[in-house]
């Protein structure tokens, strides 16, 4: 090998390997600035990316962390076609399970599958699951099917249990709303008398923790796990509702923080569906116009307004990312607060 060859050679060798560039996506909407503290949370150039789309009613998305961070992926519902999808930057968009909340025959209702979704202290997949009735766990090391952690309170089914929170000491808290109820006339498959929020003890035992809301939806745990935070999703009543925790982990007195008032300022008609917080309490829910950014003390700091009605959000990658379920899309903004 003459001397300009082995040189090339060595170059060749020794250079940094290529670093691939993330795919274009298309964009969607805007972020509306109502607060200086906003820009705290979202740079000034954020942007709503469409990382997928096509599907009927996106939900429940849920971030899994892995070890070495190539492996970690996004997990998220599409409730009417009873399927859990998986997505990541490489390998982009596939199914990770069908059926995800139906299991039987015969078409049930409208929303049958599974709706929000949560990783729980233990590394399971936690599933709310509308047709079943059911919230249950699944491992993910492939080592088990599901099991279900409740289907009943004092003996009665539940409804369709809507979202959920893992708590560490090995609690549950999760909602039941009428949602993925058969909408046939007369339909006499409900038994429970109301809309709750429960609690699933570290043994097992279901509690109703709330049970004067009229729509329960997205829940919610504070950084610190001494709240319990409720969005309600009933148009004629919505409201983000905090609740302190006790040390039997019942709750305590509720206190409305965001509301009707709040909405109407901004000409925002609607309810409110799952929420998130990041590390410093700041509260992320979707609502009227997308998701909504509220201080922990409850104001409108401004909102991530899609352009869709909007389900749900949650935190991933390094936890900057916040990627939200919309209508048909799968989205994500990169924020600079950090989630947990």
């Amino acid at each position: 090998m003459n001397t300009n060859r082995l040189l090339m050679a060595l170059l060749v060798l020794t250079a940094p390997a290529p670093v691939l560039a993330q795919p274009a996506y298309p964009t969607i909407g805007q972020i509306i600035r109502l607060d200086t503290r906003l820009d705290k949370l979202l740079p000034k150039d954020a942007k709503i990316d469409v990382i997928a789309s096509g599907f009927v009613w996106s939900e429940g998305p849920v971030w899994v962390k892995r070890t070495a961070p190539a492996e970690s992926f996004l997990l998220f519902s599409d409730v009417p076609q009873n399927t859990v999808f998986r997505w990541t930057e490489k390998d982009g968009l596939s199914t990770f399970l069908k059926p995800s909340g139906y299991t039987g025959l015969g078409n049930y209702s409208e929303e049958p599958g599974s709706n929000g979704l949560t990783i729980d202290p233990k590394g399971r997949l936690i599933f709310c699951e509308h047709g079943d009735r059911r919230v249950s766990a699944m491992p993910l090391d492939g080592s088990g099917g599901k099991v279900t952690l409740a289907d009943r309170y004092q003996g009665k089914r539940l409804n369709s249990p809507n979202d959920v929170v893992a708590h560490s000491n090995g609690s549950y808290y999760f909602t039941d709303p009428p949602y993925g109820m058969p909408k046939r006339e007369n339909d006499t498959s409900r038994e429970t008398d109301g809309f709750g929020v429960y609690r699933i003890g570290p043994d097992g035992a279901v509690s109703l923790v709330v049970g004067d809301l009229t729509r329960p939806n997205g829940v919610a745990l504070s950084p610190d796990e001494k709240t319990l935070y409720v969005a309600q999703s009933d148009p004629n009543n919505p409201v983000i509702m905090a609740y302190p925790l006790q040390t039997d982990g019942s709750v305590g007195k509720g206190k409305a923080i965001f509301g009707a008032d709040g909405l109407k300022k901004q000409d925002l008609r609607g309810g409110f569906d799952g929420l998130k917080l990041d590390r410093d309490g700041n509260i992320w829910t979707s609502g009227p116009g997308g998701v909504l950014v509220l201080s922990a003390s409850g104001e409108l700091l401004g909102y991530i307004k899609t352009g869709v009605a909007t389900a749900n959000c949650a935190w991933g990658d390094d936890g900057r990312t916040l990627y939200i379920t919309a209508d048909m899309y799968l989205c994500r903004v990169k924020t600079s607060a950090r989630g947990w």
